[in-house]
Formats: structure tokens, sequence, C-alpha cells
């Protein structure tokens, strides 16, 4: 699915300094607490709270943002909310549909499912909250923060397509865990699945699979294997996913630094970043700085309050593999 048109932002996180424990804090502001937000000194408006709904709280990544974004809100003087839906679209449904009720003056929300979210971002719209969504765009919405998903997708496939013709001679077999139930998904999907099997048409793809969790991929991937146990090839479109396919290789008596395979994943989680810092065959990672996502998450609930005519962001992305100490390490002391 190609993303609709996005204009480039003029908030580019650019400054990658550093790449998972607290436990979401859950959505229950009392009524009378849950207070719009109140005029600015500068003009705009001050913000009292802002609420992160990150669904997927069962990947790494969503404790490390949990704390980042809490320490920089709180550097502004503003609490920030978050909700626990587990992965649950209708969970999620619910706790937006209380934050709105409650007048949660900012919802930064990692939409499930996209076209549900409509309505729910119009209501909170309606009520004159703001309203971000993370990960996509949406009709209605204050402004969004996205994470250049085919790039990421791209990056992957093409140094696994350029690590397979290097290494395997253009063949072998490669298996994909993908994700194809939001725009983020879909389109890290396409940019890896292109972008490698255009660069070496002749490894066979032997497996596509829904994976963005530690645990599917782990399962995903021991089930191909039991069907092409001289799988090569593992690319997921989280790192997540594809630590788990790295385990099961594992499982099944793949050596850790065997010369003949190749894991690699998307996001920078740091089980991943540390087994490409160790010389596995984890290779590669198209890596996020968690800080930069933070900062996005409170600055441009706080830019749309403030006024300004630009306020969404759009997160770089930089493929790190295991010459890139240096990064990994900055990418690693964001989870400290």
């Amino acid at each position: 699915m190609t993303p609709p048109p996005y204009p480039a932002s003029r908030r580019h996180f650019l400054t990658l300094s550093a790449a998972t424990a607290l436990a979401a804090a859950g959505c229950s502001a009392p009524p009378d607490t849950a207070a719009s937000a109140g005029p600015a000194p500068s003009g705009g408006t001050r913000l009292t709270k802002i609420g992160l709904d990150y669904p997927f709280t069962q990947l790494p990544l969503y404790s490390t943002l949990v704390k980042l974004s809490a320490a920089r809100a709180k550097r502004h003087g503003i609490p920030l909310l978050t909700t626990s839906d587990n992965a649950s679209a209708d969970t999620q449904a619910s706790n937006l549909t209380t934050w709105i009720a409650r007048k949660v003056p900012a919802i930064v929300s990692f939409p499930m499912v996209f076209e549900a979210a409509e309505p729910l971002a119009k209501a909170a719209l309606d009520a004159g909250l703001i309203w971000v969504t993370y990960g996509g765009s949406l009709q209605h919405q204050s402004a969004d923060i996205r994470f250049s998903f085919r790039e990421g997708g791209t990056l992957l496939g093409e140094a696994a397509a350029q690590w397979a013709q290097e290494h395997l001679g253009g063949k072998g077999k490669i298996a994909f865990l993908t994700d194809n139930t939001i725009e983020l998904g879909r389109e890290r999907t396409k940019g890896m699945i292109d972008a490698f099997t255009e660069a070496a048409p002749g490894v066979d793809v032997v497996a596509r699979e829904q994976a963005i969790d530690p645990d599917t991929g782990l399962s995903k991937t021991r089930a191909i294997l039991a069907k092409h146990p001289d799988l090569n090839l593992v690319l997921g479109v989280t790192d997540a996913a594809a630590y788990g396919g790295f385990k099961a290789l594992q499982q099944t008596g793949r050596a850790k630094d065997d010369a003949k395979t190749f894991v690699g994943g998307q996001d920078g989680s740091a089980p991943s970043l540390l087994a490409v810092k160790q010389g596995t065959f984890y290779r590669a990672s198209a890596a996020l700085a968690p800080k930069d996502i933070a900062a996005a998450i409170v600055d441009v609930p706080r830019a749309v309050a403030a006024g300004e005519a630009d306020p969404s962001a759009e997160v770089p992305i930089t493929l790190v593999r295991h010459a890139d100490t240096a990064r990994i390490d900055a990418l690693l002391a964001q989870n400290a």
C-alpha cells in the first residue's frame, strides 16, 4: 500500500545520540483531574497532559518509549498518561473512548486499525482535543509522526541481497516475517521484499509469514525450518520478530556465527542490536533512535498546541551492521 502524499516536515529529528522498563500507567485519570489545556504565556495553548496510546506492549520498544517520553514530558512540566491495550483493537478503542470522554488534552495514538480510529480521532477533534497519529496518517488529525516506513524495509532488503550475492553466490533460501495489518507494517514489508527480490532474484522465497513479536517470530521460523532446514536468510518487519527467528535458528542447531546465515530486522531494539554488535548471524537492523521518537511524541502535540504551521514529524531511520560499533553503542545507551 502506497502511503498518502506527505509533505517534508520541518521537524526532522536528526540528532541520533543514543535505542527498553516502566509498566504502562493505565488510562485511569480521575475525571476532575483530566483538565483541558490552558493558555500559554507566549500564545497558543499550554498542555496540561499528553496521552500516549501505544498498543503493542509486547514489543521491547514499548517500555523504552514510555520511559523516554515520560522523562521528556516531565522536563516541560507535562504529565504523560499511557494506555494498556495489550495489542487488542477493542481494548484500544475502549481506552481511547475513555480518554476522549475525560478530555485528555492531547492524544498520541498508534492505531491498530486505522479505519476504526477515524471516528475516534474525529470525536477527539470535535471535543477540542489534539489528536496526533503515530505510525501513519488519518483524515481527522492535528498532526502525525511517521517513520520512513518503506525506506527502512528497503535498506534492510538491499543489505541482505548484497550479502547473499557475496556469501551465497546469489543462491539460497529466504523467509520474510511480515505485517499486513497496518500502514507501517505494509510499507516496511513491501520495501524489504521488493528490494531483496529485485537485487537477489536467484534466492528462493520459501515463506512470507505474519509476525511482529518474538514469540510469533520464533514459532513461525521453527515451522519454516521444519520444511526448509537449509534456510539461509530471515528478514523481519520488526526486530522483535526477527529476533524470534534468530533464536529459532539457534535452537535447531545453527551456530551463532554461521557464515551462511543472515537475520535482520527493523526498529533497533536492544536484543537485536546486541546480537549485531557481537558479530552473530544477526547482521543488520534498520534502526530508529528511541530518543528521537520520544521527542516527537512530546514535541509534536506541543507544537500543535502552540499553533505552529507544520507540527508533524518524520523520524529518520539508519541501517546498522557489525562495523557500526559507535552507532550501536549510542543506541544501546538509550536503554540505560
